[in-house]
């Protein structure tokens, strides 16, 4: 999908963070469709319906723009806190929550971002950590609110426990590159995580 251009319109000219929201979901749209390798600022620009030097104004190399065009794709997906009272329908909800998100992000982890982690020296695992570790503090309350009610020994829990089913979840979805089915989901809960804490 094409943005539309900044000179649409009787005197229509983006600034600021519109334009920068315009160019971000357009160094997005390109890193999916093209991947890494082959994304330029001249195709960016031109998805965004601006100029190639606007584009350089605002990111000084390539790698900065689609680091911050993860980001921005990872922002509009947020955790909402299931709060059920059940730590077992908590875990689950947040798994189907992540299952679409670690799909999306699934692709560009493999074939599209291989040369950006090759050109700058990251891993995936320090990706996924900006990504998803801004989100881990509604998961621990997940597993702590569960300890305060009794329901599980806090003594059982450790950090790799406590990241067991999102972690599944997560190998899963990068094996097949799909979200993983509900009964998947509820199988790991009930045969892996939850006998491991109770």
């Amino acid at each position: 999908m094409h943005l539309t251009s900044p000179e649409s319109g009787p005197g229509r000219r983006r600034h600021g963070a519109e334009l920068e929201a315009a160019l971000l979901d357009a160094a997005w749209e390109e890193l999916m469709e093209r991947g890494y390798a082959a994304l330029t600022f001249a195709a960016v620009a031109q998805r965004a319906g601006t100029s190639r030097p606007v584009v350089n104004r605002h990111w000084p190399s390539k790698d900065t723009l689609v680091r911050d065009a993860i980001a921005r794709a990872s922002d509009r997906f947020t955790l909402i806190d299931p709060d059920t009272g059940s730590l077992r329908d908590d875990t689950i909800a947040l798994l189907e929550q992540l299952n679409g998100a670690f799909t999306m992000f699934a692709a560009a982890m493999t074939a599209q971002l291989a040369a950006y982690f090759e050109e700058t020296g990251t891993t995936p695992a320090e990706l996924r950590a900006s990504l998803v570790d801004q989100r881990w503090s509604l998961i621990e309350s997940v597993t702590r609110r569960a300890v305060e009610r009794g329901e599980i020994d806090g003594a059982k829990l450790t950090p790799r426990i406590v990241r067991l089913p999102y972690d599944l979840l997560r190998h899963e979805v990068l094996m097949h590159l799909r979200p993983m089915s509900s009964s998947a989901i509820q199988e790991i809960v009930d045969t892996v995580f939850l006998p491991l804490v109770g």
